[in-house]
């Protein structure tokens, strides 16, 4: 099966179209900024001013089921989840980028290791460890959507070093672009408290309401 891998480099608005290149080893290749003659155009697809892919054909109701479950799993908006997944992937499960990233949310290979990923073309586990990964995220930055995202985007050493957003135009751009897909509200729907507990079987549940005696802030 072709890789897929996409170049995501920043452009101004009348860079409007999206190009195709397939590699010998068959890696599919999309750019909305074409950088050599083998790039062919493709009819009806477009990139936006931020330079994020757009792709024709995505089903996000396919992926409902895993997406509500990790959402409520781990406490994360499922707005948030869809919105990191569009822009990281367009809902291309087989999708690989120019650095490596894989899956629906473009988990880098030593990320997922960490997160137990064995399949990370597997939607089920792609979305559960990204979600995941996510809520580490929000616990490590509460309430400050643009540190997770950026972290999610750069890592969080770039946030930490920076204090901040870091200055990458990629990460800038990244952060607005999840935000404007989840609302235009860097604060809308995030939990302003959320609990943590075990169950007896090493279950971690997270969640806004208080569990009896269990829980801990």
């Amino acid at each position: 099966m072709p890789l897929l891998a996409f170049l995501l480099i920043p452009v101004g608005p009348a860079a409007a179209g999206t190009y195709r290149l397939v590699d010998g080893d068959g890696t599919v290749h999309f750019t909305n900024a074409p950088s050599e003659p083998r790039y062919r155009r493709m009819a009806g697809v477009s990139g936006t001013a931020s330079g994020w892919l757009r792709l024709p054909g995505v089903q996000t109701s396919r992926y409902s089921t895993e997406i509500d479950d990790a959402a409520s799993r781990y406490s994360v908006p499922r707005r948030l989840v869809e919105a990191v997944i569009r822009v990281e992937s367009g809902f291309n499960a087989s999708a690989v980028s120019s650095k490596g990233a894989r899956g629906l949310m473009q988990l880098m290979p030593q990320t997922a290791a960490i997160l137990g990923v064995r399949d990370v073309f597997s939607p089920r586990q792609n979305i559960d460890g990204g979600v995941r990964h996510l809520r580490g995220l929000m616990d490590r930055y509460p309430k400050n959507l643009r540190l997770v995202l950026a972290a999610y985007n750069a890592g969080e050493q770039a946030v930490d070093w920076y204090g901040g957003v870091p200055p990458y135009p990629e990460t800038q751009q990244y952060v607005e672009k999840v935000i404007e897909e989840y609302g235009g509200d860097a604060g809308a729907g995030l939990p302003r408290s959320f609990y943590r507990y075990e169950q007896r079987d090493g279950t971690v549940v997270y969640t806004n309401i208080p569990p009896v005696s269990r829980a801990r802030r």
